[in-house]
């Protein structure tokens, strides 16, 4: 395969021929006939077969994924929805909830207070949901930007303008899916980052695991169409012995989710070891039963992300999870904004990262991203969105 494999392999990035094998094991009604091969000695027609070969290639892995996705859509049963905690905290004189109206201390210390639990149930879980991160109308805005956006980036790619790269990170199951890298700099998406970020407990949550100095790793939307099919289960990142959480990462909702959209599903508690070993074993049993992979994935409680807008889902990156196929039957596309931030200890999580390249060479960390934001609002402007702007092209 020729493009490099992204852990979070059927939201971004080729598959490689490791994981191909992985799946190849999971899927018994799989089979695979090579395609007739021709000499072509002419260096442009061999470039031609090249990309033929590579198309028949993509076609397979698709073919693959599809399967097991809906192997995998049999297997989990156990399924509730993903429910906002209520989360109480003496002094703010409110149960899972927080003021979203006010800039002063208080505010700031009712938040980094809640922040605090949200992050014990998010170790404990390895995802948790927290409502109202964006007010409705923002989400509105920040969804018709991103659409907007998205033609756009089509029409440019399309004339030639620009690279897919440059817009889109790499997506496996490409048809009615894309992956839009998001700008910095402009309103309303510095809107957004102050109400998730400064406004909401979302900063303080991942800074109590892993402190101002949290890296921006991702920022962007996933859009998921009508006939968008199920992804296959998997974690974002690997589970590394000693080593603790190395990407949280927020997806939030700029529409309601409903059931038939394609929402997210996570295995809470599978960012563990064991979790992991299991999900890895694809042998069958001695009596030719089912794997430990498969076993795995029909016994463990699974939640559902069909989140309200404007609310969002934080999770650990090890957790297994899948976005579900898209089959709304009145032909709605599900936005998800997200952003991650990496534990700054670690030098490279094990996922390449769905960012713009000017954003992501200029390393921002959370803590600086939330000073900016309380600068902006006291009216002092701001110093680096401002400068994160300039950098787009």
């Amino acid at each position: 395969m020729t493009a490099p494999m992204s852990a979070r392999l059927a939201t971004k990035g080729a598959i490689n021929g490791a994981t191909l094998l992985v799946l190849l094991a999971s899927s018994p009604t799989f089979s695979f006939v090579p395609p007739p091969f021709h000499y072509a000695p002419h260096p442009s027609a061999s470039l031609c077969m090249s990309s033929d070969v590579s198309h028949l290639l993509y076609q397979e892995q698709e073919k693959l994924i599809v399967q097991r996705g809906e192997l995998e859509e049999s297997l989990v049963s156990n399924v509730s929805p993903l429910k906002a905690p209520v989360i109480k905290v003496r002094g703010t004189g409110k149960a899972g909830g927080f003021g979203k109206s006010s800039s002063g201390s208080s505010s700031s210390n009712n938040n980094k207070a809640e922040g605090k639990e949200y992050a014990k149930l998010l170790q404990k879980e390895g995802v948790v949901r927290i409502d109202n991160v964006l007010a409705a109308d923002t989400a509105d805005q920040v969804r018709k930007y991103l659409y907007d956006l998205r033609k756009e980036s089509e029409i440019d790619v399309a004339n030639g303008k620009i690279q897919p790269i440059q817009r889109f990170a790499d997506v496996l199951l490409k048809q009615n899916r894309c992956d839009l890298t998001v700008p910095m700099g402009d309103e309303v998406i510095t809107r957004a980052l102050d109400e998730t970020l400064r406004l909401s407990p979302i900063g303080s949550t991942i800074s109590s695991v892993f402190g101002d100095d949290a890296i921006l790793h991702e920022f962007s939307c996933l859009m998921s169409d009508p006939g968008s099919q199920r992804q296959v289960i998997h974690p974002d990142t690997p589970y590394i012995e000693g080593k603790g959480p190395v990407l949280y990462t927020c997806f939030i909702a700029l529409q309601d989710v409903t059931l038939d959209m394609g929402p997210t599903i996570w295995l809470p508690r599978t960012h563990c070891k064991e979790a992991h070993e299991e999900f890895k074993d694809t042998s069958l049993g001695s009596d030719g039963g089912e794997s430990k992979k498969d076993a795995l994935i029909r016994t463990q409680p699974a939640v559902l992300g069909t989140l309200t807008k404007g609310s969002c889902a934080i999770y650990d990156s090890r957790v297994l999870h899948c976005g579900t196929a898209n089959r709304s039957v009145n032909g709605t596309s599900r936005a998800l904004f997200y952003f991650s931030f990496k534990n700054p200890e670690v030098l490279y999580p094990g996922n390449p990262p769905s960012i713009r390249e000017e954003l992501a060479a200029a390393k921002v960390s959370l803590g600086d991203l939330i000073e900016d934001l309380q600068l902006l609002s006291k009216g002092k402007g701001s110093q680096l969105i401002a400068r994160l702007g300039s950098l787009m092209r």
